[in-house]
């Protein structure tokens, strides 16, 4: 009796069918601008021969957010995905109204991930979201959302899950960010969302608005590997010594509490013990000067760039952890590991590190 060979079936995204073992950028139809103007966005969808997860990559969700944009380019350009098991989905621009206007938000001034579920009747952001949650987010079985900190903030490479999901938190450790914040998701989130719709999603968070930073393009393109070797949709390459991500279970911001200019001593990835002086606020037209200190031992995640602060300004956004002296040593055990990775990243030689 003669073997039967079983053909995997087309991938259907919008009104495009990719077949198996073939790439295609999709343009799905957003909806118009008053102006007359069509609003797209770009989907690359890499359909594999064999069977395996959909997993799904999001960037510039908000459209300053530009680290998760070079993320994307860079991983599209990896030779590796040829032999993709599965099929992965690949949005680098989710805002594209924001990323053309360098824009946290969209026309309306609505904030698109505070938008999710959405509604087909909404406002401009609820409509979009509702497509994108409808069209592809219902698509796939797995997702990572890549963010950078605000405008004039800048976030230390971290990984963000919910606890109940252990999915997304094994997800989270084969990532490798330097640190985990195990974290409910925000209402209105595409996190949110995908919590409610069972997907397992990831939020990676590094760097600034409106720059690159490459040490965070690195840890991003390095864990989003990670995490398809571990699902199976790559190959194992060759395995080396691997240092585990920090956990913390509650992080949170360190506020100006008085106006003025600020002078930042601590940096990213710098662990602080209570009572530290994190920075000074002083006025220009006066001998006026107060300290700003640590209120608990942590690691600094998130810190704000700019100078020129409010009262009530969020300046340094620390986590806790267990030990400090293990905090210091992991983080830096991490980034050497991200180093000498880089750039075989970019080869078939890279495998899961």
């Amino acid at each position: 009796m003669q073997a039967t060979t079983t053909t995997r079936a087309p991938f259907v995204l919008g009104s495009s069918s990719i077949t198996p073992g073939s790439r295609a950028v999709v343009d799905i139809p957003f909806g118009k601008l008053y102006t007359h103007t069509e609003l797209n966005i770009g989907a690359h969808v890499i359909h594999g021969r064999k069977d395996g997860p959909v997993l799904l990559i999001t960037a510039a969700l908000h459209g300053d957010e530009i680290n998760g944009v070079e993320i994307c380019r860079r991983l599209l350009k990896l030779p590796r995905l040829s032999q993709l098991k599965g099929t992965l989905i690949v949005v680098p621009i989710v805002n594209t109204f924001g990323f053309v206007q360098q824009s946290r938000y969209l026309p309306d001034r609505r904030d698109l991930n505070r938008s999710f579920p959405g509604s087909e009747k909404g406002s401009l952001g609820s409509r979009m979201a509702f497509q994108f949650t409808e069209k592809i987010l219902r698509n796939c079985t797995h997702a990572i959302d890549l963010h950078t900190g605000a405008i004039h903030r800048s976030n230390l490479p971290q990984v963000r899950a919910s606890a109940k999901d252990k999915m997304a938190l094994r997800m989270a450790e084969v990532f490798n960010a330097p640190i985990i914040i195990k974290a409910a998701s925000r209402e209105g989130t595409m996190r949110g969302t995908a919590n409610s719709l069972g997907i397992p999603i990831l939020l990676y968070e590094a760097g600034e608005a409106l720059r690159f930073d490459e040490q965070s393009i690195n840890v991003g393109v390095r864990g989003i590997l990670n995490v398809m070797t571990d699902l199976g949709m790559l190959r194992a390459g060759r395995k080396r010594p691997i240092t585990q991500s920090l956990f913390s279970k509650k992080s949170s911001w360190i506020r100006a509490e008085h106006d003025g200019i600020a002078r930042y001593y601590v940096r990213l990835g710098q662990t602080v013990k209570t009572g530290d002086v994190m920075a000074h606020i002083y006025s220009p037209y006066s001998d006026f000067e107060v300290a700003v200190t640590a209120r608990f031992d942590g690691i600094i995640i998130g810190r704000n760039n700019l100078p020129l602060v409010n009262e009530g300004e969020a300046l340094f956004h620390v986590a806790e952890v267990s030990s400090l002296d293990e905090a210091e040593k992991t983080l830096d055990a991490i980034n050497d590991e991200v180093d000498n990775a880089m750039p075989p990243v970019l080869s078939d030689e890279y495998g899961v590190v």
